[in-house]
């Protein structure tokens, strides 16, 4: 009797780890942004420093997929299009002041607003680290940064970093922010590297 009660326990926490290792799926892009907004759920990242206001949230491989397919897909081009999108990871950094742009801040002077959209058009690579446990620097392949001309709420960039299989081996990823000329030092977020690996999924 005692042997099939602990073959059943053991049965249970068997089902219950394969459950919680499960990645979440979602119908629709919305619910899956919604899901992506909620801190709880480890995928968005929010600090507030010297009146900034800093974002990070990850965006998952079929947010990229979502963007690329057009009506009446088929599931071989899903399966594609996860492929070629799974070899990097992708991140939104979101920053804003007063619930708007940054560069809506006072900056003094012409020249200063000028080296402002510079540094956020051109320079950023030198501005953000994404850094693995050991200490090693995950290479930035790009990133995009679209001027919205102080008609938007904050000042967005999309970054994608190089995905390596050792890298998520890891128990997490640094993601840190240098000041950016607004006396906030240097902004680290902590990543949970099995959020990525269990990343949620869209129902295509």
């Amino acid at each position: 009797m005692g042997n099939r009660i602990s073959v059943l326990l053991t049965f249970i926490s068997l089902v219950l780890l394969v459950s919680a290792c499960k990645s979440k799926s979602f119908d629709s892009k919305e619910a899956l942004l919604i899901y992506l907004k909620d801190v709880e759920n480890g995928y968005h990242f929010q600090k507030s420093i010297n009146g900034i206001d800093y974002a990070l949230t990850y965006r998952p491989t079929d947010l990229l997929v979502n963007q690329s397919i057009g009506e009446g897909h088929q599931t071989e081009e899903v399966a594609k299009l996860r492929k070629k999108y799974a070899d990097y990871l992708y991140f939104n950094l979101s920053l804003s002041a007063n619930g708007q742009e940054l560069l809506n801040q006072n900056l003094g002077s012409r020249a200063e607003f000028g080296a402002r959209v510079n540094q956020f058009s051109f320079g950023m690579a030198e501005k953000v680290s994404l850094i693995t446990q050991n200490r090693d620097t995950v290479p930035l392949l790009d990133y995009a940064y679209p001027r919205m001309y102080g008609m938007g709420n904050s000042t967005d960039m999309l970054l994608v970093y190089e995905k390596r299989p050792k890298t998520l081996k890891q128990d997490y990823l640094l993601f840190t922010v240098k000041d950016l000329g607004y006396g906030t030092g240097e902004v680290t977020f902590k990543i949970d590297t099995k959020k990525i690996n269990q990343q949620p999924q869209l129902n295509f």
